[in-house]
């Protein structure tokens, strides 16, 4: 006779010993439910299946059949299609939440991961080798420490122009606190985010970034000077920490590389493909990515603090400043331009005085002394200097010169210009001989 082998699972050979130990008197039916986590009903039954049956009695019924939940193949070939037309370059994670935002479907993560799996939609990633880093607490008050830190990328695949996202994040709760699409990492784009991020939220006490020119002055010979990002922190009484390596400001390397995976997707699903509609779609995507990661503080004060300048105390703090020296007929240079103060009397108390320029980005400019606007008239204006560019400005300069120079192909010299008067430019210029 055929010995008869029995498959069972690990759980199902512990409730055969058990029921063994009933079966023979070693053990109560009381504590043997105690120990297999079932009622003394479901132990009597048990009992009962073995007599009649021996062990196999005690393998699950459900084996080898159909789940009563089981979704239908036909409604699995939908979901699979609508992915591979819609969201075939999406992680699980997030194809899931847009089949229920978007189409209704109600699957788990897991069960999606595995059938893109299966159809080549999806390869499972290698676990990395860990490189061990030594870990910080998160801060335990929301605004004490926000990390900052800007991320060029090709947010709209090729539909519009390369772009920088500049993110705020904070640093006790994960929370996106401020984004803006800026066309470079500049100054300029760091205060006017900064200047949003004060209306909504105030002064937080710390911002963190990496050592970038536009927060941190790296010349050895210039030790202590302040960028022109740091003096408006200063002003304000924001504290400015700069870190020695991308991993000490983790928490914004990692929501980049979110951003970059999730936002890209999002704007391709809307169809955004320029800078002002994507900042319009900026505050419902920052309000869906909160609820879905941020997490709660520790502590549930919240550090910010109430902005005490006002408003056009603000717009002169969050520009450019530069410092200049009155001559004896009280006028200064300034951007190729020369600026004569007004309204000063014959006493020409300010010859030789140090005045504030405030250079705004929309071309303003403001003209201070000891906190005081000057009054002032433009005497001379000449050509506006060449910008200085740094390596995340470069591309966008090029871009913009290639675009004017595309618009205007043929470039002619001025009358007036030397090259006319060369050997060559004569020779290029001459009229040719009407042939006999």
């Amino acid at each position: 006779m055929a010995e008869e082998h029995i498959t069972m699972s690990y759980q199902e050979v512990d409730r055969l010993g058990v029921i063994q130990q009933v079966v023979g008197k070693r053990l109560r039916q009381g504590d043997a439910a105690l120990q297999l986590g079932v009622s003394v009903r479901q132990v009597k039954r048990l009992v009962a299946r073995y007599r009649a049956e021996g062990a196999a009695g005690l393998v699950s019924r459900h084996r080898g059949k159909r789940p009563g939940n089981a979704i239908a193949d036909a409604v699995r070939q939908e979901i699979l299609g609508v992915v591979r037309s819609a969201y075939a370059d999406f992680g699980p994670t997030l194809a899931c939440e847009k089949l229920t935002e978007r189409h209704g479907y109600t699957v788990s993560v897991e069960t999606l991961r595995q059938w893109m799996i299966n159809e080549g939609l999806w390869q499972a990633k290698r676990r990395r080798e860990a490189h061990i880093h030594q870990r910080r607490p998160r801060r335990p008050c929301r605004g004490e420490l926000v990390q900052i830190d800007g991320s060029p990328h090709d947010w709209f695949e090729g539909r519009g122009p390369r772009c920088t996202l500049i993110v705020f994040i904070d640093d006790a709760t994960g929370a996106l606190m401020a984004l803006r699409f800026v066309p470079a990492e500049t100054t300029q784009a760091y205060m006017e985010t900064l200047a949003g991020y004060l209306q909504r939220h105030g002064r937080p006490v710390a911002l963190y970034s990496d050592k970038h020119s536009i927060f941190r002055v790296n010349h050895p010979e210039r030790e202590g000077e302040l960028t022109q990002f740091t003096r408006a922190l200063k002003t304000l009484d924001i504290e400015p920490i700069h870190a020695n390596t991308p991993q000490a400001k983790g928490r914004v390397e990692r929501a980049n590389q979110t951003l970059q995976d999730r936002l890209v997707k999002e704007l391709r699903l809307t169809g955004i493909s320029d800078i002002e509609a994507a900042n319009a779609f900026l505050p419902s995507f920052i309000a869906d990515y909160n609820a879905r990661f941020a997490v709660p503080a520790q502590n549930p004060t919240d550090a910010h603090r109430q902005v005490l300048h006002s408003q056009e105390e603000l717009d002169l703090i969050l520009c450019l400043h530069h410092t200049r020296t009155l001559s004896k007929n009280l006028t200064i240079q300034f951007h190729s331009r020369e600026y004569q103060i007004t309204g000063q009397g014959r006493g020409y108390r300010l010859r030789g005085a140090r005045i504030t320029v405030c250079a705004a980005f929309d071309g303003t400019v403001t003209l201070l002394h000891q906190g005081r606007r000057l009054a002032y008239q433009i005497l001379r204006e000449g050509e506006p200097p060449v910008p200085l560019d740094d390596e995340k400005s470069l591309h966008l300069t090029v871009d913009a010169a290639q675009v004017r120079q595309q618009a205007t192909p043929s470039f002619k010299p001025a009358p007036d210009h030397i090259w006319r008067h060369s050997p060559i430019g004569k020779a290029a210029h001459a009229t040719p001989p009407t042939p006999r």
